[in-house]
């Protein structure tokens, strides 16, 4: 006896019974997606031109030859126009000229307060943080250069 069995699908499967008959041999359709992606053309992708290679657009900052690097700046407060900096060689004292350079950034200003942790001081040393007021807004990553007086 054949009975029927309806799938998720809808459609129906036959199956044989126990007394022996043969189940019926059927065609596997492919699902659609299957199809399309068979029928697809294979594109290989098209390599692009290689460009010539330019100098490169950046340049190191043009400094004078009387100034020596300082440090980077780390931080700006707006509200207290200061700025952070780290010192990354030689030392940074009260009444210093420094020069600020950076992508928008160019000034030389006096050196009027130095702090660490808010507390003043007088001379910060390599690997202090400092902070220091500044006429115009730096931009993290600004170069710091001690002119000489």
């Amino acid at each position: 006896m054949l009975y029927a069995k309806r799938k998720r699908g809808g459609k129906a499967k036959t199956k044989a019974s126990k007394s022996g008959g043969k189940k019926k041999a059927r065609n596997k359709k492919s699902s659609p997606k299957k199809r399309a992606t068979a029928r697809m053309k294979k594109v290989t992708p098209k390599r692009k031109a290689r460009k010539e290679k330019r100098p490169s657009a950046t340049k190191k900052p043009a400094i004078a030859s009387d100034e020596t690097f300082l440090g980077r700046v780390t931080h700006y407060f707006p509200n207290v126009k200061a700025g952070a900096m780290i010192i990354e060689k030689g030392a940074l004292k009260v009444g210093d000229i420094i020069h600020i350079k950076g992508h928008t950034t160019d000034f030389k200003q006096k050196v009027k307060s130095v702090q660490i942790d808010r507390v003043p001081i007088h001379q910060g040393q390599v690997g202090d943080e400092v902070g220091i007021l500044v006429k115009s807004r730096v931009r993290v990553h600004d170069n710091v250069y001690l002119a000489k007086r």
